[in-house]
């Protein structure tokens, strides 16, 4: 069962008109699907030219108006760029919220965040489209339970760790992945903190490629991933399971 792609991460926006021309205008995104519903509406977004195994972004707007709370159990989504200096450069000159520079990090990534508060990583890469999905940060608060998490329930397999003294960032993508499809990236800090989920973050979602819906779904239960949300609780359009931190992950098969 190691056919599971990472489709997309979901985040939730106050404005969805704003985070939409938000993300149009400074990182050059296309809408490729949006689709509206009696309490909520969804729009997903990225590169026109996305390659085919790399992942969108989901902007959630509920109707409601209500306020989300960002908590710390998520941390960012990270973007392709050519060059970090240039890309955080013309950012700033279009206005967007100076958040961390490449100097304040060591020159090899900066942040800046979206209308909703959303932290958004540059990350120097020599392949995928501009801006493209190049990972998805989530905080762990056992190392060896998340990784293990991935590597047994999803089949993923490690791709790169980096370790400091107080911290460790490990990567898992699946087998055979495409260097522009997205990764996860485990953040442990060794001081043994907990974590808030908050509800601005929503989900990180897997596709089913090789296999069907009902199929992906019975091989997790095998591996005994959590049932939280069933094919058929979800009318069989998709299914959620959580992680071993309680991160909601999506099963999508298209």
């Amino acid at each position: 069962m190691a056919d599971g792609i990472l489709d997309h991460t979901m985040v939730r926006v106050e404005d969805v008109d704003a985070a939409v021309d938000w993300y149009t205008e400074h990182l050059d995104y296309t809408v490729h699907r949006r689709s509206e519903h009696d309490t909520f509406t969804l729009v997903f977004v990225g590169p026109e030219d996305v390659h085919e195994d790399g992942a969108l972004l989901e902007l959630t707007y509920n109707h409601d108006g209500r306020s989300y709370e960002m908590g710390d159990a998520w941390g960012h989504v990270a973007v392709r760029v050519e060059d970090v200096y240039d890309a955080y450069e013309s950012l700033m000159d279009a206005g967007v919220e100076d958040y961390r520079d490449p100097d304040s990090c060591g020159g090899s990534y900066a942040f800046v965040k979206d209308p909703d508060g959303h932290e958004i990583e540059l990350v120097e890469r020599d392949h995928g489209a501009p801006f493209s999905l190049d990972h998805t940060m989530v905080r762990a608060e056992d190392a060896d339970a998340a990784l293990g998490w991935y590597v047994r329930k999803l089949g993923y397999e490690p791709a790169g760790r980096w370790e400091s003294d107080t911290f460790a960032n490990y990567f898992v993508r699946p087998p055979d992945a495409p260097p522009e499809a997205m990764t996860v990236e485990l953040t442990y800090n060794y001081d043994g903190r907990s974590y808030d989920m908050g509800d601005a973050w929503g989900h990180l979602a897997v596709r089913a490629t090789d296999s069907d819906l009902e199929e992906y779904w019975a091989a997790l239960m095998e591996r005994e991933a959590e049932d939280y949300r069933d094919p058929e609780s979800c009318d069989y359009n998709y299914a959620f399971t959580k992680d071993a931190d309680g991160h909601e992950i999506e099963i999508v098969s298209r």
